[in-house]
């Protein structure tokens, strides 16, 4: 998920290859276009497969993440031939699927008997469905991802923090079950001296110009209670947003940032928190999972110093999704062709071996394969974190929703400014302004 202007979308918008791929649509090159990450060079690996069996060249248009929604969505709008394949964020579906720049898969799934009950629930709810929670499909899940959290298991292991923490809080210093453990041992961690360094509890999401706050404090206000509307009157928010819960959600987001963060922390994002976490800075730190294969290989605070937890609990026990699904673009002119990568990515020994190079398989016969908990040091936490996400808007008018709660959440959480209550009526208000003017409401 990342950075969207309302223009973009206000326009009239053991792993052997299989053995055969039949009746493959030709064509001399095909062009992927995703975000610069480290999956993405996992995956220009993982197609050299595809290459060897059909011959076809894959080109790659990587874009940086700071970039990647401006780029891609202004060439969805202008009905680009650049990509013929895009791995567009999951908040991309609705509008991409209204406004006619995917392919509908549901025939072609069908012909080629590629099911979606063979998927991560969650993530064909939350990367394929358009509209949501209806068998219309618009991609296949690629890239699962959601926030989770790490931790300096290292420090967490020192005999004498450990007899400290237990003797003021009651119980044992260990990865927290719930967010009021882990503002315990965010405080405890608070500007503590660990090897002759100032260290800092906890890093958190507070970036401003694209999603990352948001990103963020959602984990917190889900567990509170926060709902996005009625489940049984759409777009109805009152009393939901702005429950009585979701304020002391938000509440708590805001005092943690108050009481734990390390100093200027007050644009972080997804680099800015493993960057803390890599400098020693903090005892925990939030983020997407896509980032502990990095982690866990860095030689300073990788292999037996780190850990992995999902979000912590509180009157729920939800997670943040995060990553994408693998689409076809309408205007490219090698749709059939680009059909049959999506065939070939969808097989159950590539999805494998997708994991094996440090993607993260949405598939059940991966996830679910005995051993997999145990594949990766990360692979438990992934595995629980999947199993209770929650996603954020997939409406066609994602983004103003997005600018929204960017600005109103901000505001309260990092710039101080009014309360928590006054922060989600304001989100209420601009959510049905947005709503009024698509005709929802």
């Amino acid at each position: 998920m990342q950075k969207t202007s309302k223009a973009l979308f206000g326009l009239a918008t053991a792993f052997v290859m299989s053995s055969a791929l039949p009746n493959l649509a030709k064509a001399d090159e095909l062009t992927l276009c995703w975000a610069a990450w480290d999956p993405a060079n996992a995956l220009v690996e993982l197609s050299k497969d595809f290459t060897a069996k059909t011959g076809t060249q894959m080109k790659f248009e990587f874009v940086p993440w700071t970039s990647y929604a401006d780029r891609f969505l202004n060439e969805l709008n202008s009905h680009g031939k650049l990509c013929d394949l895009i791995i567009g964020d999951s908040q991309w579906i609705g509008g991409s699927a209204e406004n006619g720049h995917y392919v509908k898969l549901n025939d072609f799934f069908d012909k080629e008997g590629i099911k979606m009950d063979d998927f991560v629930p969650a993530t064909v709810v939350g990367y394929s469905e358009w509209p949501k929670n209806t068998p219309n499909y618009w991609a296949l899940p690629a890239m699962g991802d959601v926030v989770g959290w790490t931790y300096r298991k290292d420090w967490f292991e020192k005999p004498e923090l450990q007899k400290e923490f237990k003797e003021k809080y009651g119980h044992d210093l260990a990865a927290p079950k719930t967010y009021d453990e882990l503002k315990q041992i965010a405080e405890f961690f608070q500007k503590r001296q660990i090897d002759g360094k100032t260290v800092y509890g906890a890093s958190i999401y507070t970036e401003r110009g694209s999603e990352g706050i948001t990103m963020g404090v959602t984990n917190v206000l889900y567990d509170w209670g926060f709902q996005y509307e009625n489940p049984k009157k759409p777009y109805d928010m009152e009393g939901f947003v702005n429950s009585d819960d979701a304020v002391k959600g938000l509440e708590f987001y805001k005092s943690l940032y108050d009481c734990c963060t390390p100093p200027g922390s007050s644009n972080v994002y997804m680099v800015e928190s493993a960057d803390a976490f890599k400098s020693g800075q903090v005892a925990m730190q939030m983020n997407f999972a896509f980032t502990w294969p990095g982690l866990y290989k860095d030689e300073k605070v990788g292999g037996d110093r780190i850990g992995f937890f999902p979000n912590p609990a509180e009157k729920a026990h939800f997670a943040q999704l995060g990553g994408q699904g693998i689409s076809v673009v309408s205007y490219s002119d090698k749709r059939d062709a680009a059909l049959q990568y999506i065939k070939w990515f969808a097989q159950p020994d590539v999805q494998a071996k997708w994991w094996e190079l440090g993607g993260f398989s949405c598939l059940n016969s991966v996830v679910n394969a005995p051993g997999f908990a145990k594949s990766q040091p990360y692979a438990q936490a992934f595995l629980d974190s999947m199993a209770i996400v929650k996603d954020f808007w997939a409406e066609p008018s994602y983004a103003s929703l997005l600018q929204a709660m960017q600005k109103r959440v901000h505001n309260y959480v990092v710039a101080g400014n009014g309360t928590a209550k006054e922060a989600l009526d304001g989100l209420v208000k601009d959510w049905s302004d947005v709503f009024k003017d698509d005709g929802k409401i």
